[in-house]
């Protein structure tokens, strides 16, 4: 059955319970911090030894962890991207965003941005195109590259692991109703910038990644997601909800009722101290 989306001015249906606190590196789902590990040189001088990316990281934050990991200068990682000859899918155009695997990687003597992403892209490729992967996203009428796309979404949006099933289902539930997906995780990466603060000005942007006014799935994915989320993407958990928001921390809600998300975003609002209503 299809189900008419609400006018776009009262619906909002997402509602992150955190923020990537990007400025000091920090990560809320977990205790990994992008920096470096350090050791010292034969000077007694520190330098890296490792570089942590966490999950959900975008290109850009991974390029600028290591442009100062191998003390470079700033969009010095970006512009080896021609040099790299990364494997990508064909879908991906070049783009590496989505193949950047979350991970720790050794920092060798002779690394440089080439073989540091070119490391990273061919572990994405390692987990991504094993036959369990692989053969999920086939049961799921998507190729590989969408359903690290859809994981994408579920890295930015779920505020927990155990959410990300549910994440997922809702995604696949608007997909399949025709119904826009309305993350606000794609507005966020359109705009470059993390919030929970979506406005209606913004839902009007023109972007490819606005999936507030176009149907369908982003043109790449909008993260670097882990294992778990891609685990998501391709058994999302069975349900029928098609609208999400986190009241509160641990207080994630999911409903198939449009009323009843309603309530579920009056009470977040009245926890944010009058804040705006957000997506």
């Amino acid at each position: 059955m299809h189900t008419k989306t609400p006018p776009r001015s009262e619906i909002r249906l997402t509602r992150r319970g955190r923020i990537a606190l990007v400025a000091t590196g920090a990560v809320v789902a977990g205790t990994a911090v992008a920096v470096p590990l350090l050791s010292l040189d034969s000077d007694g001088e520190p330098k890296p030894r490792t570089l942590v990316i966490p999950e959900g990281w975008r290109a850009t934050q991974i390029y600028a962890a290591v442009d100062k990991a191998l003390a470079l200068p700033t969009g010095t990682a970006k512009k080896s991207l021609g040099k790299a000859r990364l494997k990508l899918p064909n879908d991906a155009e070049g783009n590496p965003e989505g193949y950047l695997f979350p991970a720790t990687y050794p920092l060798r003597e002779k690394a440089t941005p080439e073989s540091l992403l070119t490391f990273m892209v061919d572990t994405a490729n390692r987990k991504f195109n094993r036959a369990p992967i692989a053969a999920g996203a086939q049961r799921n009428a998507m190729n590989v590259y969408q359903a690290v796309t859809i994981a994408s979404i579920v890295q930015a949006e779920a505020a927990t692991k155990a959410d990300m099933g549910k994440v997922a289902r809702v995604v696949f539930n608007r997909l399949e109703r025709g119904m826009p997906l309305q993350m606000d995780s794609t507005l966020n990466y359109a705009l470059n910038r993390f919030t929970l603060r979506t406005t209606e000005a913004d839902t009007r942007i023109e972007s490819p990644y606005n999936s507030y006014q176009r149907m369908g799935l982003p043109p790449t994915p909008v993260a670097n997601p882990g294992e778990d989320a891609m685990r998501a993407a391709i058994t999302p958990t069975p349900g029928d909800w098609l609208y999400f928001v986190t009241v509160k921390p641990g207080d994630t809600r999911f409903t198939a009722d449009y009323a009843e998300h309603q309530r579920n975003v009056a009470e977040f609002n009245r926890g944010q101290s009058g804040s705006p209503k957000t997506g």
